[in-house]
């Protein structure tokens, strides 16, 4: 089994990624264990979804992180419906704050 998971920073950027160990991941997140949450502690995992196989898992990370932040913040909320609604084409994927842009 895989998962991929969304975890909300302390600075309220989202952080999309993929684990075959999702306890062990939330440890490693939750003491600094990736360069780009170290530094935004701590982070909450807001959403994860279980997959067969860790290419699954990675093709939705990969998938996620070409979501608007709108976007992602329907799916952890389970507003299912507003997705097709929040899906947009082209531009930079907006992980953080309202308002604000990740690079």
């Amino acid at each position: 089994m895989a998962w991929t998971y969304i975890l909300e920073c302390a600075d309220g950027f989202f952080y999309v990624g993929s684990t075959r160990n999702i306890e062990q991941r939330a440890w490693e997140h939750g003491f600094g264990g990736s360069r780009f949450t170290s530094k935004r502690l701590p982070v909450k995992m807001v959403w994860a979804q279980e997959f067969e196989n860790i290419g699954e898992a990675y093709d939705m990370e990969r998938r996620l992180h070409g979501w608007s932040r709108a976007k992602k913040q329907a799916l952890i909320d389970g507003r299912f419906e507003d997705l097709p609604r929040l899906a947009r084409r082209g531009g930079p994927a907006d992980s953080g704050p309202a308002g604000t842009t990740a690079s």
